[in-house]
């Protein structure tokens, strides 16, 4: 029997995410953390535990304020600030290794933080579909009550925040792989909630608080491969061709044909990384007839041919 799975489970799953549990901060105020741009296809995460803390991030709006249970997840690796809001000049602090974890803790005898730092990686290209699809920034706030619906995922969270904070200061045999694997879970979790949120931000997680639009997401993410037109993909949702692409620009800035050219190509940047798969084969999995086409799609993507992110993606055997 074949498996139903919606478009978000078939969205992490073509990505090859992994977490990071880092750092726990510890400070009284005053206090500040400056974090420089992140590498390729890093994305820092930050959790409140306890205490407030003020978000700066240059060309991202006003600061924004950040309480006991919030989560902020910055998708496109952007440099950023988080402080508290005294303004007075920061004390400074000092690192400590433990057990599977760095405790980074300061002097200030103003009101207390408690903090968990670390970031979601993912293997490239899939970077790039992070920042063409999700917003720089991504808050979500468990302590807000919501529906039913909004609520069951924000119960997830705080459970899974929960056990993190256990896990970070406990010595338990296994922990560093354990918050890694939490961390993982969190990226996931945080996404869920997102589009689950009253207030969805822009981009493909705002798409998806829009019922009448999910037909066409699960139809673009379960078959990619399939010859879709903006016609099929509006009938589907029982739309006209222009109002579908009118909701596709107003949320995510982007049309349907650049989603789906996009899941495309992830799909064949994955594929090209199986040993002894041909480039016809490729092409022929994404939806792609004419391996010409494939070639000049592939390469407006990513900027390389195929057969070059195979040879620079793909390890070499060794003798």
């Amino acid at each position: 029997m074949a498996l139903s799975i919606d478009w978000l489970s078939r969205l992490l799953g073509m990505m090859n995410v992994r977490g990071q549990l880092e750092l726990r901060c510890s400070y009284g105020a005053p206090w500040e953390v400056i974090y420089a741009d992140s590498d390729e296809g890093e994305m820092p995460y930050h959790i409140v535990l306890a205490g407030s803390a003020i978000l700066e991030t240059p060309g991202a709006g006003k600061p924004q304020p950040l309480g006991a249970g919030d989560i902020v997840l910055l998708a496109h690796g952007s440099a950023h600030t988080l402080r508290d809001g005294s303004g007075a000049r920061p004390k400074p602090a000092r690192q400590r290794a433990v057990m599977n974890l760095v405790v980074s803790e300061n002097k200030g005898t103003g009101e207390h933080l408690d903090m968990l730092c670390g970031r979601i990686v993912l293997a490239p290209p899939h970077d790039r579909f992070v920042r063409a699809f999700l917003p720089g920034q991504l808050v979500v706030r468990t302590s807000k009550s919501g529906g039913a619906r909004r609520d069951g995922a924000l119960n997830q969270l705080n459970g899974l925040v929960a056990l993190m904070r256990a896990e970070s200061i406990a010595d338990h045999l296994g922990g560093h792989a354990m918050m890694n694997a939490l961390s993982a879970a969190l990226f996931a979790l945080t996404l869920r909630a997102s589009t689950e949120s009253d207030e969805a931000p822009a981009g493909l997680l705002a798409l998806a608080g829009e019922s009448r639009l999910s037909p066409a997401l699960a139809a673009i993410f379960t078959e990619p491969a399939h010859d879709w037109t903006l016609p099929d993909l509006a009938a589907l949702c029982n739309m006209s061709r222009a109002t579908l692409i009118r909701q596709f620009q107003t949320k995510v800035g982007r049309s349907p044909s650049d989603l789906l050219i996009h899941v495309r190509m992830a799909l064949a940047a994955n594929e090209l990384k199986k040993p002894g798969l041909s480039t016809e084969a490729v092409a022929e999995t994404v939806g792609y007839q004419s391996v010409a086409a494939f070639r000049r799609a592939f390469s407006q993507q990513f900027g390389v041919t195929p057969a070059h992110w195979r040879r620079t993606h793909v390890p070499t055997r060794q003798a």
